[in-house]
């Protein structure tokens, strides 16, 4: 992964191989970035994960063959003092139908650029909401470890 960081501003240039959320994780751990937000991506993932949430859990479907990342969008928060990320992508396949959804999980295929920024200082939460059954972001969390 190569990085380009002015101020709370970061470009990341991911290669083929590279897990998304691992390297998007790894960044926030040793930057210590616990608020921010993924403006953009783009690139190839030679495999990908997505989801389309029905209500109780989300509903999964696995892309083996490479599309094309055409969007990429999200944003980074903490969970149980950990980074959380809650990414949505749109997909391009061979044959130029666009997939999309709730972005699971993803491999980089060729490359992927993505433009992320910062709020310095911040903390967003991602605490579990019970009566959604799921993590959702919370701007305004307790103190840290809480949220």
């Amino acid at each position: 992964m190569q990085v380009f960081r002015r101020d709370r501003e970061f470009v990341l240039r991911l290669d083929a191989g590279e897990e998304l959320f691992d390297s998007l994780a790894s960044l926030a751990r040793s930057e210590q970035l616990r608020a921010g937000v993924i403006v953009e991506g783009i690139g190839m993932l030679s495999r990908a994960r997505l989801g389309y949430w029905n209500g109780r859990e989300y509903a999964p479907r696995e892309l083996t063959t490479p599309h094309e990342l055409v969007a990429l969008h999200g944003s980074l928060a903490e969970a149980d003092g950990a980074p959380s990320l809650h990414l949505h992508a749109a997909l391009a396949g061979p044959d130029h139908t666009v997939v999309g959804g709730h972005l699971l999980d993803g491999r980089v295929g060729l490359l992927a650029e993505i433009y992320l920024v910062t709020f310095g200082g911040g903390r967003f939460g991602r605490p579990l909401d019970e009566s959604r059954g799921l993590r959702t972001l919370d701007l305004c969390p307790g103190p840290a470890g809480t949220g």
